[in-house]
């Protein structure tokens, strides 16, 4: 997928296209904490045709931060990541078989860049997929509009699981939005 052009929004031609593009693949990664000791525990992704994937990751050995605030936002115990997690190699190939040669975007890029990759250094493999900042893909009008159209959307659709697909799904639906697709 191309970057949408940097002109201006105010030519009609332009904003058609734009608006006509088609959903991008948008991932969204839930883990143990932030920073330094963190590591991924679920990954989630809904693709241009809105198939959902999502995985718990069973924690390798040396994994073993765990950040309780961390845990009251995604709601997922240690245990049930533990017990339920599909290993990282497992996971890791995965998402290469359903993301290969994709641009996949996130919102939160910087930390799901480094979730990812200790991921896929932990499986002792190569992402064969692009993660790009989901921001790439707004307008500087967008970018001022996607708190309020996030929480639209947030409120048309209730309650949801905070869950990695549902949140990648959220930000794919307000990006949809926002192109005046949705």
């Amino acid at each position: 997928m191309t970057e949408p052009d940097s002109s201006p929004r105010n030519d009609t031609k332009a904003t058609t296209a734009y608006a006509a593009l088609p959903a991008p693949t948008v991932l969204d990664v839930e883990a143990s904490g932030f920073g330094r000791n963190s590591y991924p525990i679920e990954i989630g992704f809904v693709l241009p045709n809105g198939h959902a994937y999502c995985s718990l990751i069973k924690p390798e050995a040396n994994w073993t931060h765990w950040d309780q605030q961390a845990e009251a936002t995604h709601h997922i115990p240690r245990n049930i990541v533990v017990d339920r997690g599909l290993s990282v190699q497992a996971v890791a190939r995965q998402l290469n078989e359903q993301l290969a040669g994709q641009t996949v975007y996130s919102d939160g890029w910087a930390n799901d860049y480094s979730w990812l990759g200790a991921l896929f250094d932990a499986a002792d493999m190569t992402p064969n997929f692009k993660l790009e900042n989901l921001r790439a893909l707004l307008s500087d009008a967008e970018a001022d509009q996607w708190h309020v159209v996030k929480a639209e959307v947030t409120r048309e659709r209730g309650a949801q699981r905070h869950r990695a697909s549902a949140d990648a799904r959220l930000l794919q639906l307000t990006l949809l939005r926002l192109r005046g697709q949705h």
